[in-house]
């Protein structure tokens, strides 16, 4: 925090703050403060990035804070009358005195605010500057400069500096801009994170896909085993014991030659041999699959990176690819479709038929289906046990339909109704009657 900036700040608090009306933490190093009537200015004291900012939405809580530091804040400058506002010392700190009345006693008090990067702190002061309470408590071993309840507050090490000039034209309007950059920054942080995490799996991906045999390759790896097989087979008399290998021509008159040194017992040799070939087979008629359910995952992953680049907040971020817990065990994905959480209702998307039809299958009739108007799409199903969904559930549904079923963007129709009205006809093509429309720009 600038000491040019903070003098300007105060100025303008000298100016807008007769009162504070309710002051609050709502996050580790977060107070909330309302001067006179609703002027909301938020006070960041992050030792490595200290700020203040407002913003034009009330930021909500992060969690209810109930430390001795928040019940002395609270109940020590709620609705209390602002004596003065200053820079404290010539340095980066803000004293902000103020006159509190209750029904026992008068008192001044001060919150001192310390942007003073090492030393960054809220302390609580009596008049005669002794610690009340404080954000962080310092003992003897971390500081010579003490930050303990019941001492008088020794002053920071002065240095000195020569500020920094900076030309403000209005402080309120900065003041926003502070706060809407540090949302800029974060989310582009945010971004970065979690598609790093997409670029690893789309890269794990497509190596595992670049590595699958080829159809081909394994069909023919089939025919030449029982071709194997069966020529063992046909010339079991003519083989001896401790034999190493077989020649002999195949049925198309041409020499083959075929490595004896593990056979032991003939009989269990060529039926090996037919298991093998009759695997190769299977694998061949499965690896078509295999291939388009990777495909459809790599798709997937791909829109999900296009949407996280497009998203406008964090929210947006954290709803499409959530982070996880620290003490969450890894587990083999078992279900399928892909799943996401809105304001406690489950979102399912299916990304390829097969996962469009195990969701039309196994919702309940009460459930909520999703689909493009009049063209192909991905199906989505909202959990819901109720006859109606709220509006703010059916645009968030409807949007992932659209993002994760169109490349580009647009406005775009999608129609919505209860799952006991979708009849499954072939597949995942279905009928669906009667249904609601919702237009989604995206």
């Amino acid at each position: 925090m600038q000491y040019n900036i903070l003098t300007k700040i105060v100025e303008y608090l000298n100016q807008n703050s007769q009162n504070i009306k309710f002051i609050k933490r709502i996050d580790n190093n977060i107070i909330i403060i309302e001067f006179n009537n609703k002027n909301i200015i938020y006070f960041d004291l992050n030792k490595s990035n200290s700020k203040i900012f407002k913003s034009k939405e009330q930021i909500t809580l992060k969690k209810d804070f109930n430390a001795p530091f928040d019940v002395v804040l609270q109940k020590k400058f709620t609705n209390t009358k602002v004596k003065s506002i200053e820079i404290y010392n010539n340095d980066k700190i803000i004293n902000i005195k103020v006159s509190s009345s209750s029904s026992y006693k008068k008192e001044d008090l001060i919150l001192q605010l310390e942007f003073t990067g090492k030393y960054t702190n809220i302390i609580i002061l009596d008049e005669n500057r002794t610690i009340l309470e404080a954000l962080r408590h310092i003992d003897e071993q971390s500081s010579f400069r003490v930050v303990k309840v019941g001492l008088k507050l020794e002053e920071i090490p002065k240095k000195e500096f020569i500020p920094k000039k900076y030309e403000i034209e209005n402080i309120e309007d900065y003041l926003y801009e502070v706060y809407e950059n540090q949302i800029k920054e974060n989310l582009e942080n945010i971004k970065k994170q979690k598609i790093l995490t997409i670029d690893k799996n789309i890269k794990k991906l497509e190596n595992i896909l670049n590595s699958l045999p080829k159809k081909l390759d394994l069909e023919k790896e089939s025919i030449d085993t029982y071709s194997k097989a069966n020529l063992i087979l046909a010339n079991l008399h003519t083989i001896k014991a401790y034999q190493k290998e077989l020649k002999v021509e195949d049925y198309s008159g041409n020499l083959v030659i075929i490595n004896l040194e593990n056979m032991k017992n003939p009989t269990t040799f060529t039926n090996d041999l037919f298991k093998r070939a009759k695997k190769f087979k299977q694998k061949a008629l499965n690896i078509t699959i295999e291939e388009e359910n990777l495909r459809d995952k790599l798709d997937f992953l791909k829109r999900l990176k296009i949407n996280l680049q497009n998203a406008n907040s964090i929210d947006e971020c954290e709803f499409l690819l959530p982070k996880k817990e620290k003490n969450q065990v890894k587990t083999k994905k078992a279900q399928n479709y892909e799943s996401f959480f809105f304001d406690n209702f489950k979102i399912m998307l299916g990304t390829n038929e097969r996962e469009n039809i195990y969701l039309l299958e196994n919702s309940k009739a009460s459930d909520f289906w999703f689909h493009l108007k009049d063209r192909p799409s991905c199906h989505v199903i909202v959990q819901n046990s109720k006859k109606e969904l709220p509006q703010n559930i059916i645009e968030k549904a409807a949007s992932l339909c659209a993002k994760f079923s169109i490349n580009g963007g647009g406005i775009f129709e999608v129609d919505y109704t209860q799952r006991r009205n979708v009849k499954i006809q072939h597949g995942a093509n279905v009928l669906y009657n009667p249904y609601n429309t919702v237009s989604i720009k995206i």
